[in-house]
């Protein structure tokens, strides 16, 4: 019987004793589960942002744009509307919403809800020991808040550990008003409407302050879950008791939390039986610009720049400038762009195609090329639906230049690197075999052909670039390489790929496998008037942040790419293709005007590039679907330019680009571009680069015979627009750069005769028929 006690006793010991051992190891554990978690809370808490509460109270703002002279032009806008509001134009109903549904203990709280928290645990283990779906959450108002301005909505346990603990001190830095207003501003409320206002103009087209109890009862049960209580999805159209069940809840809760009566409860109950919830969108939410084709691309470049100096994502970047209330003053003209626009709307013709927009289309880009201030940018003619393809600006939209090419790839480097000049003599022929077999394509020799299919023989670059002589074109790039073209057009800001740096058809004639496009071209050629120098495009001056504070200040980048000798000399050269012997004629809106005509193969693409002492622009034309155009040519793009420029240029005056030093004038033949002999009387002056001279003379049999029955115009006819600017240049002749008849070209420049142009030079006197050489610079 002892012994019985005694081993009862004994095993009462045993099993207190394991009790008392699997107690002390769950306390073990416990307390190690503690400090491991009290260790990650305070590592995660080290992690959390700071908290700016300027960030929270700012709120967001869309960015606004304005033009050179500091107007409005446009407001940033993206798929999410925001409109902030202040915190009294707020209706009670709405405020009282809110907390009822999401934070009933709101004023009483100190940011989190620690017996919401403990229930909504509660309820989450049942579910999952019940295996239900769905998490109760329990974030407060503050904590929403927090989420929607400093943290994301990921989630994590690392989140919200986060959350808590900067709620927690953000309690204690504003008004339960404070937060409540910009909470209310801030959140999510279905399709693009973020904060109540942009809300109550979503669904009702009202101002927030203007809604009733049952609209303010809707837009307050939204944030639970944005898509399912969206009233204008399929889902809800077939379903309206979605958010018809979730509005009647938040009326219950505040009739419950004594901020309606009984009655109000009732009636509105009744109210929404009766008649639904009544809609009222907004007509028209497309969002469309003031000044798409350029408030689009000064974005991009806005967005750019901002990740580029503040290393951010394209997230970060893409919110600051969707809401971070920045100002960003642009460089465009309002006045030229409107002007511009206009001119292109009127100057072609109104085929309407299948997707309602006239063909054929156009775009341009102008350019202050000093600055590198962009001051028009038109993406297309006529009506056009948001965000349409820019064609002017835009890297998916690019085109071959065709011969606008020319002077970037082929006169400027041969020039530039003193391979040629532009009396240099090269022979207007079909290629020789060599040359065409050489650059053969899948075993068919190259043959380009001339436009008009026409050769001239011996001629210099100087008439080359003015008639746009092809094959002259393609021997000259031979001669000087397709890596040096390639380079220089590189350098003039072409985006080249392999395929392009590669073929002679492409560099030479301008029909590149990628394209390229008006804003690419007005830079390019603003190299030519800027000392050889290539200005970087830009599209604003400076952008600044809502305490006006500078954010990005768009600094003038240049770089060199020709020298000042060879860039006048191509600006020279540039006068051909404008006079009346040229192909881009109609161009020649003053003697200020220099450029050149482009189209790629079977008339598809039409452009003019050029520019003054003032800007640089460039014209093109063509179908949306890349078929030929019908019934114009570049001469066309040329006859647009022109009246682009002159509106552009309506109350500037005359004036000149400044010659460098190293350039000398020499008296040459027309048919050798050698030293005329006594037998040439087709002499006229050309510009050398310094030491580039020629020193021998012309052998060409019969010169004058050649030329003696052609039209030879008089050097000192005026121009056209010569009253226009005659209190600026009262004595300045245009030249009629006709190179049938050379000797006209560049002697009377700035009404000079013979003889000033002697005494310019070195020599007072030209020798003509002396067995020793001498060149006259």
């Amino acid at each position: 019987m002892v012994q019985k006690k005694m081993g009862k006793k004994k095993k009462k010991k045993t099993r207190f004793n394991t009790f008392k051992v699997i107690l002390n190891f769950i306390l073990v554990v416990f307390l190690i589960f503690t400090a491991l978690a009290t260790g990650i809370s305070m590592a995660i808490i080290k992690t959390a942002p700071p908290l700016d509460v300027n960030a929270v109270l700012s709120l967001n703002e869309p960015s606004i744009l304005y033009d050179n002279k500091d107007n409005f032009m446009d407001k940033v806008v993206t798929d999410q509307q925001r409109t902030v509001i202040k915190f009294d134009e707020m209706p009670e109903d709405l405020k009282n919403a809110f907390i009822s549904i999401e934070d009933e203990r709101f004023y009483n709280h100190k940011g989190i809800d620690l017996k919401r928290i403990s229930g909504a645990t509660l309820i989450n283990l049942k579910n999952k020991i019940t295996k239900k779906s769905g998490l109760q959450g329990a974030s407060t108002i503050t904590q929403q808040l927090i989420k929607n301005t400093i943290l994301t909505s990921e989630v994590s346990f690392k989140r919200k550990i986060q959350e808590i603990y900067i709620a927690l001190k953000l309690e204690k830095l504003l008004s339960k008003e404070q937060i409540l207003g910009s909470y209310m501003n801030t959140i999510y409320l279905g399709g693009s409407a973020y904060g109540v206002e942009s809300a109550a103009k979503q669904y009702f087209n009202k101002s927030a302050k203007d809604l009733d109890l049952i609209q303010c009862a809707f837009i307050a049960g939204i944030p639970q879950s944005p898509s399912i209580y969206y009233p204008f999805s399929k889902a809800s159209k077939e379903n309206p008791s979605r958010y018809l069940n979730r509005t009647k809840l938040v009326l219950f809760k505040m009739y419950e939390n004594g901020y309606i009566s009984k009655s109000q409860y009732n009636d509105s109950i009744m109210n929404l039986k009766q008649n639904n919830i009544s809609f009222n969108p907004p007509p028209d939410s497309s969002n469309k610009l003031n000044n798409e084709w350029f408030t689009l691309p000064t974005i991009r470049q806005v967005k750019k720049d901002l990740k580029s100096k503040y290393n951010y994502t394209d997230k970060e970047a893409e919110h600051l400038l969707m809401y971070g209330g920045l100002k960003i003053f642009t460089t465009m003209d309002k006045e030229m762009q409107n002007s511009t626009q206009e001119i292109l709307n009127n100057s072609l013709g109104n085929n309407i195609d299948r997707n309602n927009i006239i063909q054929p289309q156009a775009s341009c880009v102008i350019m202050d090329y000093h600055t590198g201030a962009v001051k028009v940018i038109i993406g297309g003619r006529g009506s056009q639906p948001p965000r349409s393809y820019n064609r002017a600006a835009s890297n998916s939209f690019l085109r071959p230049p065709g011969s606008s090419i020319k002077p970037l790839t082929v006169y400027g480097p041969a020039i530039d690197s003193k391979k040629s000049t532009a009396a240099t003599s090269m022979k207007d022929a079909p290629l020789s075999r060599d040359l065409s077999e050489l650059y053969a394509s899948n075993g068919v020799p190259y043959n380009p052909k001339n436009s008009p299919n026409i050769y001239r023989g011996d001629v210099t670059l100087r008439t080359a670039i003015t008639h746009s002589i092809n094959v002259i074109s393609v021997k000259l790039e031979h001669n000087i390489g397709l890596n040096v073209g390639a380079s220089y057009g590189e350098k003039f800001g072409l985006v080249l790929d392999s395929q392009d740096k590669s073929s002679i058809a492409a560099l030479s004639l301008g029909q590149l496998h990628s394209g390229t496009n008006p804003l690419i071209m007005s830079a390019a050629y603003g190299v030519f008037g800027n000392n050889g120098n290539y200005t970087e495009p830009k599209l604003y001056s400076k952008v600044v942040d809502r305490d006006g504070n500078i954010v990005l200040e768009n600094k003038h980048l240049s770089k060199k790419v020709l020298s000042p000798q060879s860039a006048y000399i191509m600006y020279d050269l540039l006068k051909g293709p404008v006079s009346s012997q040229g192909t881009g004629a109609k161009a020649n809106f003053s003697s200020m005007a220099r450029g050149k005509t482009g189209t790629s193969s079977d008339m598809k693409d039409l452009w003019f590039c050029g520019l003054t002492p003032y800007y640089s622009a460039a014209v093109w034309i063509g179908n949306d679907d890349n078929t030929i155009c019908s019934g114009i040519s570049s001469g066309t793009a040329a006859g647009i330019w022109g009246n682009i420029m002159e509106s552009a240029h309506k109350n500037l005056p005359y004036k000149e680009i400044p010659e460098p030093t190293g350039i000398s004038r020499v008296f040459v033949c027309a048919d050798s571009g050698k030293l005329p002999n006594g037998n040439c009387s087709n002499i006229y002056t050309e510009l050398f680069i310094e030491g580039t001279e020629p020193g021998e003379y012309c052998t060409v049999p019969n010169s004058y015979n050649k030329f003696k029955n052609k039209n030879i115009k008089d050097n000192n006819i005026k121009d056209k627009d010569k009253d226009k600017h005659k209190d600026n240049h009262k004595n300045n002749l245009d030249i009629d750069n006709n190179l049938d008849s050379p000797k006209d070209n560049n002697i009377n420049e700035n009404n000079n005769t013979d003889n000033n142009i002697i005494k310019k030079s070195n020599n007072t006197e030209t020798n003509l028929n002396t067995e020793s050489p001498k060149t006259n610079k």
